[in-house]
């Protein structure tokens, strides 16, 4: 596998930030100077291709404050180097160890430049990616607020190592850098609900992953990177960033499991945005997909997708479209057929149960589930199972004065749950 060309910095961060070509980016810039006040700036796509090229020129002030805006990185992080040379590099002068620049607060470190300074073993590759299989089973278990600085501390480890081995080694530990970006990414937004950071980690992600050159762990990075404006309802920013992941996964062996779950998160992202109709359609095409089959293997990195996933994202898309009894099949399936690691997607199913019994009208019904949701909770934390109870609890409001939902609140409203809900 050849070497990707070019900047792939910058054109990961184009395409993250949704504009899908050159000419779109292009575009954006001269609006956004003219928005600024900038006037007479004018960016062409041919100006664009010398940027993504692998020794893209160092554009003009004005050109550098639109980039960073836009983009959200420094020119650096995007892949350019001053003309008076790399402040905060990440590959030192010959003789010197190479160090990952950090930044403040919720900031990962960068990755680093492309050019390798050699002086690791090979197996180095291999050593950490070994070390990020092991977080990616961990996630299942580990309570993410002990697992999350774990794997920051290994992407760290990462951008220092990576400068300073050769390919194929380097392929290997740029994309086990990025499914440890992925992994730290998918923690902030579906466990710990910061979809800011999440945005910049998974940035981060789509950067490694084109250091390494490999389109279907690209591919997965940008369908996360869909859910960021679906679950805000944007549904223009979702369908861009899932055009853009459909077509990275053509440009790789993608399987049917694969193909099935961009479906399926475009029909989470339609099932938010409020069109159930195309959601379920998504969700028929998935369910052909899999049926189907395909000669490509599932990377061993997706390890958040199987078939009764896909069914518990219908139970949930049949609940928001009004399908009350398809939705409770569909679900108590579900319910029965996860395997015994699935704790975090068993308490979201749970709760979409209390929900499909609150809708019909049956509150006891309807706590039973989100008292079961709220026991496994317990035992594997999941903020995203979490807000399922707490929707419930909310459309269980007629019946508040119940004991069933009195003993709900003496669940949900302990001195635990109650300390977390105001820290969110």
């Amino acid at each position: 596998m050849s070497r990707p060309a070019g900047n792939t910095r910058l054109k990961a961060a184009r395409v993250a930030a949704g504009y899908n070509s050159q000419q779109a980016l292009a575009d954006v810039i001269t609006r956004t100077a003219s928005r600024l006040g900038i006037r007479g700036l004018t960016v062409g796509v041919r100006q664009v291709r010398r940027w993504e090229s692998r020794t893209p020129p160092w554009p003009h002030p004005d050109i550098r404050r639109v980039l960073t805006q836009l983009l959200g990185q420094s020119m650096e992080e995007l892949g350019f180097t001053p003309p008076w040379g790399a402040e905060s590099t990440s590959v030192a002068p010959a003789g010197q160890t190479a160090t990952a620049k950090t930044r403040v607060g919720t900031r990962l470190a960068t990755v680093p430049s492309q050019v390798p300074l050699v002086s690791q073993p090979a197996s180095i590759g291999r050593d950490f990616e070994a070390v990020t299989r092991s977080h990616r089973r961990m996630y299942w278990s580990v309570a993410p607020a002990t697992l999350h600085p774990a794997i920051l501390e290994h992407t760290r480890l990462g951008c220092s190592l990576l400068p300073e081995i050769a390919d194929p080694g380097r392929r290997i530990l740029a994309a086990a850098l990025a499914e440890s970006y992925l992994l730290a990414g998918r923690i902030e937004f579906f466990d710990l609900q910061q979809p800011e950071r999440a945005s910049e980690t998974l940035l981060r992600a789509l950067q490694a992953a084109g250091e390494a050159d490999d389109s279907l762990l690209g591919s997965a990075i940008l369908a996360h990177t869909a859910f960021i404006p679906g679950w805000a309802g944007n549904r223009n920013g979702a369908v861009e960033r899932m055009a853009a992941a459909r077509t990275y996964a053509r440009r790789g062996t993608a399987s049917a499991e694969f193909w099935a779950w961009l479906d399926a998160v475009e029909a989470e992202c339609e099932t938010r945005c409020g069109d159930t109709r195309a959601a379920l359609n998504l969700i028929i095409h998935a369910e052909d997909t899999l049926a189907a089959g395909s000669e490509h293997t599932t990377p061993e990195w997706m390890d958040w997708f199987i078939a009764v996933r896909l069914a518990a994202f219908k139970g949930n898309t049949q609940l928001k479209a009004g399908h009350i009894p398809q939705a409770r099949t569909t679900l108590l399936h579900v319910l029965d057929g996860l395997p015994p690691e699935s704790d975090k997607q068993r308490s979201v199913v749970l709760g979409d149960l209390a929900a499909v019994e609150a809708a019909d009208g049956n509150p006891q019904q309807a706590c039973h589930y989100a008292l079961r949701a709220l026991d496994q909770l317990a035992i594997t934390p999941y903020a995203t199972g979490m807000d399922r109870v707490r929707d419930v609890r909310r459309s269980l409001a007629p019946w508040q004065n119940e004991q069933c939902v009195r003993d709900l609140d003496d669940r949900l409203y302990d001195w635990g749950t109650t300390v977390n809900a105001l820290q969110r």
